[in-house]
């Protein structure tokens, strides 16, 4: 039995139309569409650029794609040599734009032994290049007619759209003795939803309106290509970007005196994985305040007793956090976490794993786990340390709802350090590394030991414990493997 993986190009696997880049590359190569008339051609550059913007914002439409059609007419007597070698150049930028997890699902169905398959209504002279680039098995487009040597101007078959491209797909599966019914398929558009209905696993990636209705109906997944999977994403933004403009503190925490330094040290693009340190449930808030201030996404790792809330629990996936049951030892939060990073995006982690409790809370020295030190050995990305402080004065582990008082608010700070150097050897030590650089960050009476009074490690523990603060358990939930 083979399966395949079949993919549409524009506002799927790159975030915007791929007809300018390929004009731009004819332009260069000396192939031009444009008439002896400049005002002519300054209209009709104008038109196709507004006609870019509507398709990048909207998507297909019947009109859209009239002139599409239309444009082989252009190409009567252009070199099929000339135009090979402008679209192996254009091939070669579109491949570097292609969007983050785009990459990764690639080679996820490569891996999982797909043939994998670019569906485009793009001329198979602009996209057969792109599949080699791409290392494709198949591509399906609309073919050019030629002469010897030159196009004609004229469609060889039928232009490949909405039901024309799903029937020129279930040509090419008959053709490679490919099972749809196991196959999957991803597309942005409505157009296109006779192809996702030919397969086993259809995707709306990015999808237009119509399509993203149309998903809701038929239970088909929606995801969107340059975010992780399951985040939500409202008119072209994700939901953290659509409330950036209210994290801030003074609406936030009106409750606290927030003090922020350093957080230049976090990167403003590219991926990151921050570390810090666990003294309150307030520390989740800080941390969105702080990576706000910088601009960025964040993926969180969560207990999954809180992703199990069912209302609560979509959204805080759909915002982008990871599901992570402690005690299971899974390695499939890490792997979520990992995949992020890899995508490009900023997670951020707590060490410790959770609250220290009893004299734990009170430890110069502070502990860690190792999925941080193995996020980093896996992927390579800067560690960016922060050290939390006063927290646990805004809402301790021993309440259920945080201290609310205008007239005695706690000082709380946020630290960012430089990267932490780490030698991927041992994740033991590279752990180690990690909690010293975050206990630098911390003022020095964290460093100082002392013997906390029995009030102050009843602050420690959950609501309602009756057993003996002074006792430290032997070991915390989850394991270091």
């Amino acid at each position: 039995m083979t399966t395949a993986a079949i993919f549409d190009l524009d506002r799927t696997l790159i975030a915007a139309s791929t007809t300018p880049i390929f004009m731009r590359h004819l332009t260069d190569a000396g192939i031009s569409s444009g008439t002896s008339n400049p005002a002519v051609d300054s209209v009709v550059g104008l038109a196709s650029r507004a006609l870019k913007t509507i398709f990048d914002t909207v998507g297909e439409s019947r009109i859209l794609m009239q002139p599409a059609k239309l444009a082989v007419r252009a190409a009567a007597g252009w070199s099929v040599a000339d135009v090979e070698s402008a679209a192996e150049d254009a091939a070669e930028e579109i491949a570097e734009q292609l969007l983050p997890f785009a990459k990764l699902l690639i080679e996820e169905h490569r891996q999982a032994g797909d043939l994998l398959v670019l569906a485009s209504t793009s001329p198979l002279a602009f996209t057969e290049p792109l599949a080699r680039r791409l290392e494709f098995d198949g591509v399906v487009g609309t073919a050019w007619k030629h002469d010897d040597d030159s196009y004609t101007g004229e469609i060889d078959g039928v232009f490949v759209w909405g039901p024309d491209k799903a029937h020129a797909v279930e040509e090419w599966a008959e053709e490679h003795d490919v099972r749809l019914d196991r196959s999957s398929a991803y597309s942005d558009s409505y157009f296109d939803a006779a192809l996702l209905d030919l397969v086993g696993k259809p995707v709306a990636v990015n999808p237009d309106a119509r399509l993203s209705a149309l998903a809701s109906i038929k239970g088909w997944p929606i995801r969107h290509l340059d975010k992780s999977e399951g985040v939500i994403k409202v008119g072209g933004r994700e939901i953290q970007e659509w409330t950036r403009p209210l994290m801030r503190p003074e609406l936030v925490a009106p409750y606290a005196d927030i003090v922020f330094q350093g957080d230049d040290n976090i990167p403003a693009e590219g991926p990151a994985l921050v570390v810090f340190n666990h003294r309150s449930y307030f520390d989740p808030t800080v941390m969105g305040l702080l990576l706000a201030r910088a601009g960025r996404n964040v993926r969180g790792l969560g207990k999954k007793e809180v992703f199990d809330v069912p209302v609560v629990g979509r959204l805080l996936q759909g915002l982008g956090g990871v599901r992570v049951e402690r005690a299971s030892g899974s390695d499939e939060p890490l792997i979520a976490a990992a995949r992020a990073l890899e995508g490009g995006e900023v997670v951020i982690i707590a060490p410790e794993g959770t609250i220290p409790r009893g004299p734990a809370f009170f430890e110069p020295e502070l502990q860690g786990r190792w999925g941080a030190a193995k996020l980093a050995a896996q992927t390579r990305v800067p560690v960016i340390p922060v050290g939390l402080w006063g927290t646990e004065n805004v809402w301790p582990r021993s309440q259920r709802l945080p201290n609310i008082n205008p007239l005695t608010r706690p000082v709380v700070t946020a630290v960012v350090g430089e990267p932490v150097e780490l030698k991927y050897r041992s994740p033991n030590a590279d752990t180690k590394r990690i909690m010293t650089a975050i206990s630098a960050l911390l003022p020095p009476e964290a460093r100082e030991h002392r013997e906390p009074t029995t009030e102050e490690l009843m602050r420690t523990f959950p609501p309602g414990y009756s057993g003996d603060p002074h006792a430290e358990s032997t070991r915390r939930p989850g394991t270091d493997t």
